[in-house]
């Protein structure tokens, strides 16, 4: 891909879109490059019983940017495969929107690696989270 990347053109070339999960908790795609990743995705549908952010989202979101980054990064003859993910959660969310915003951290030829946060619609930090992806020949997954 050129620098200049277009989100609809980028999720034509998937092979399932942005994928169920992504498509049921309401993820949407701002921004993407291999260095910068940004989406949002609504607090409503995604609590869990008490009514807040559920963490397992804040961490499927982040899975999603630090994805679709080192995807970017290792096109187009390598594909990126998650191997490690962690997250810290600093504060509740209980409704609106949040965003996370992927910085990549290391992009090199066999590994690529984000720092990702996600906030609330204040700006206050929600979670923190670090993804790592392996990068495999694409002719493994073809």
């Amino acid at each position: 891909m050129s620098d200049s990347y277009d989100l609809d053109e980028f999720i034509a070339m998937l092979p399932q879109g942005m994928g169920a999960l992504n498509e049921k908790m309401g993820v949407e795609l701002v921004e993407i490059s291999p260095e910068r990743v940004v989406a949002t995705m609504p607090v409503e549908g995604n609590t869990q019983p008490y009514g807040l952010l559920h963490g397992g989202a804040s961490v499927a979101l982040a899975e999603t940017l630090g994805s679709v980054g080192s995807a970017l990064h290792a096109m187009p003859d390598r594909v990126s495969v998650g191997v490690d993910i962690n997250a810290t959660h600093h504060r509740a969310a209980t409704s609106g929107t949040v965003t996370g915003t992927a910085t990549a951290i290391h992009l090199g030829r066999t590994s690529a690696a984000y720092d990702v946060v996600i906030t609330d619609e204040a700006g206050k930090r929600v979670c923190t989270s670090r993804i790592t992806c392996v990068l495999v020949p694409a002719e493994r997954y073809s």
